[in-house]
């Protein structure tokens, strides 16, 4: 059985349409015009227990409203979804005691008191024993690196030390489904490889079910598997990270390296690729993935090339080729 079965998920916004000046005011105080925005559309997907899954889209394009839906937090305007087999928006004590929700520009700390305070108070809502308490905090405040900022204020911390007691909040309960949304928002590159590395080893070893959101590729190369991408509401992809450049890169990079190469003309060059860069020792091309064969052939016979290198398209330009479509 899926842990997360999600079945033409739709979700309509109704909003005001405010007119201009006073009088636009006074006319919406008798006659108000609505606008209605169609946040999700129609997002059918599954996940199996145990499954890490990074949930990609631009800004706007529906994955917060989508976790918002999963979490109970927003009713759906059609479609269903089942969540550990419960339907999230009935938001029965049974499911919320086995799901937390991340979301990385929202705090679930009190920001006045210090951080072990905010987790007791989260351990006594969801019935935690102290001795498990104890263990659990000592456990994940050592894996973060964390243990001496306890009894800090939370409006003290730095912005990676709250970011881990917010994770540390989440997991208190041991849930079976977490969502992340945006968990390294803002954070230095050593809190965000601290945290990648905190998330892929309790999904390892708790079998903890985790959607993740990320406009950090680095986060979702390191720990997804498989990806889903969500534009203007709809899935526009859902398949293994490592298929994106396949299906969605036409063309590979050729470096080649020579002496004299910033005296090779633009126009000689051009008609093998693209010239991306170029300087003294080395040309970089982008080349069509069916003609770098015969390229690379035509290369090594006209210039007198030294060393030759193929590579793929970093995988975060293929994304943002595909979100600038």
């Amino acid at each position: 059985m899926p842990a997360i079965e999600v079945k033409g998920l739709t979700k309509a916004f109704r909003t005001y349409k405010k007119l201009p000046g006073f009088s636009g005011a006074v006319k919406g105080l008798f006659h108000r015009q609505y606008e209605q925005t169609i946040a999700v559309n129609e997002v059918s997907f599954t996940i199996e227990p145990g499954e890490l899954v990074g949930f990609l889209g631009p800004n706007g394009a529906g994955k917060t409203t989508t976790l918002k839906m999963l979490a109970g937090l927003l009713y759906p305007t059609g479609g269903s979804a089942t969540v550990l087999g419960h339907m999230p928006w009935e938001r029965q004590d049974d499911y919320r005691r086995q799901f937390a929700l991340l979301l990385g520009q929202k705090n679930q700390l009190w920001w006045d008191l210090p951080a072990r305070e905010s987790l007791e108070l989260n351990a006594k809502i969801y019935g935690i024993p102290n001795e498990r308490f104890k263990k659990t905090v000592g456990e994940l405040t050592e894996l973060l690196g964390v243990q001496e900022k306890l009894n800090v204020n939370v409006r003290e911390l730095s912005l990676g030390e709250r970011m881990k007691m917010e994770l540390i909040a989440s997991l208190l309960h041991q849930p079976r489904v977490l969502f992340l949304d945006e968990p390294t928002i803002g954070l230095d590159v050593t809190s965000q490889k601290t945290v990648r590395d905190f998330i892929r080893r309790h999904n390892t070893e708790k079998k903890t079910t985790i959607i993740l959101t990320s406009h950090y590729m680095a986060d979702i190369q390191e720990l997804c598997e498989r990806v889903i991408i969500i534009d203007q509401g709809k899935i526009f992809f859902d398949g293994k990270l490592s298929e994106i450049v396949d299906r969605f890169a036409d063309f590979k990079l050729v470096t080649i390296q020579c002496a004299k190469a910033d005296t090779q003309p633009v126009e000689k060059l051009d008609r093998y690729g693209e010239v991306v860069e170029k300087d003294s020792t080395s040309i970089k091309l982008k080349v069509k993935r069916d003609q770098v064969i015969a390229v690379c052939k035509a290369l090594l016979d006209e210039l007198p090339i030294t060393d030759i290198d193929i590579q793929e398209v970093p995988i975060e330009d293929v994304i943002r080729q595909i979100f600038s479509r």
